[in-house]
């Protein structure tokens, strides 16, 4: 939830800035919430780290690494979004990792994982019906901002 609240509320603070800097330039605005918001996450692998290592799959070596690699990942596609000449790929990149990240969400989901606390007491499934279409709605905005 805490990610849909970034991704919104900059998307609206973007559309008064510039509104009030000359016409609502929709497409930047989305493109800068988004970046936010991929900060934002990425921050979440630095300080979550153990949590989200409890994310993937046991057949999955060096967890903690693909934590803080997937971190860097998402600065670097913050970055993207904001250069126009980079913001094509990016979003297809983007787009390949939003769907790539769906089956770590869906096993921590089926083991109840709270990410945060690295405890196996989250929401469980019923956590899915937020975060698929989420994730659908995450690949639907890079779309539109970046490719259309």
């Amino acid at each position: 939830m805490k990610v849909l609240i970034v991704l919104l509320a900059t998307f609206g603070i973007g559309l008064i800035v510039t509104k009030l800097t000359g016409d609502y330039n929709v497409n930047l605005s989305a493109r800068i919430a988004m970046a936010v918001m991929m900060a934002f996450t990425a921050l979440g692998h630095f300080k979550f780290t153990q949590g989200m290592a409890m994310m993937l799959p046991s057949f999955i070596p060096y967890k903690k690494q693909v934590i803080y690699i997937t971190g860097v990942i998402e600065i670097a596609a913050a970055v993207g979004l904001l250069i126009p000449a980079m913001c094509t790929l990016t979003a297809w990149c983007l787009i390949v990792f939003f769907i790539v990240l769906t089956p770590a969400n869906i096993h921590a989901a089926m083991k109840h994982l709270d990410m945060e606390k690295a405890t196996f007491d989250g929401p469980g499934p019923a956590y899915l019906w937020f975060r698929i279409p989420l994730q659908l709605l995450f690949i639907g905005w890079v779309y539109w901002c970046c490719l259309l």
